[in-house]
């Protein structure tokens, strides 16, 4: 009977545990500064193997709510104050970005690793450009996570394909992100050209989590002994060995 109410109560509070630690993780994330190490460089030169040693970038916490249309170098946190406009540059934009993920230790479908392909593209023979980089978290507001350097693009080339491999080290709960790309003119700070999910599937919905919380799952055997209850039967058992135990003497 005791047994029974101890099981009773435990299957109970078990929904209450969940909302719990739900709750829980929403507001460590709302806490937690994000941290992550990115490699980058352009394909033709290498790509993120060539770059000698990973930066290690590190943010405010995850912003979970808000508004997604604007980003945060769009609402006054730009790098200069000579962007002021939203609209892009007709003499820039993207030709393809694509995404890998990599590094699922626990395989449970969530990746700590994203693999960031991108062609950008302009009317110009050649300009120097940079990209900043932003991943949603359940559809929530757009938080920068990776820049990249200034690197060159030479008119509708496909030899100045961009690579931004990252680990997500820190700050980033289990769940589905989108990623947007904006696409800045070297020369004057000024936004050109953006991609994200509305553009390409490639940027959406992507499975996701922190290397902290991708930790190998542990298996357990766990032996129980029961010391009561069995009487005669256990007795029986005993005597059956035994009697098995002679027989394989004779043999």
């Amino acid at each position: 009977m005791n047994h029974l109410k101890r099981t009773i109560s435990i299957v109970l509070a078990l929904p209450l545990v969940l909302l719990l630690t739900t709750s829980y993780a929403a507001m460590a994330a709302e806490e937690d500064a994000r941290i992550s190490t990115t490699s980058q460089g352009l394909v033709s030169q290498g790509g993120a193997a060539a770059t000698s040693e990973p930066s290690r970038d590190e943010y405010g916490a995850l912003k979970l709510s808000g508004d997604r249309n604007k980003t945060a170098r769009a609402s006054g946190q730009q790098k200069s104050s000579n962007i002021e406009s939203r609209t892009p540059n007709t003499d820039f934009w993207f030709y393809t970005a694509d995404v890998e993920l990599f590094t699922d230790r626990d395989r449970d479908g969530y990746y700590a690793g994203i693999d960031l392909l991108f062609d950008a593209d302009t009317y110009y023979d050649v300009a120097e450009v940079y990209a900043v980089i932003y991943l949603s978290y359940e559809y929530g507001p757009w938080n920068e996570y990776a820049e990249t350097e200034i690197f060159k693009i030479f008119g509708t080339s496909s030899d100045d394909e961009y690579i931004v491999e990252t680990d997500l080290v820190a700050g980033y709960p289990t769940g589905n992100y989108d990623i947007l790309i904006e696409l800045y003119d070297a020369y004057d700070n000024a936004f050109v050209a953006e991609i994200g999910p509305e553009d390409t599937s490639e940027l959406s919905i992507l499975p996701l989590e922190d290397s902290n919380r991708d930790a190998p799952a542990t298996v357990t055997t766990q032996v129980v002994v029961s010391r009561g209850g069995g009487g005669s039967l256990g007795w029986f058992l005993l005597l059956g060995l035994a009697f098995a135990g002679g027989l394989a003497r004779k043999d």
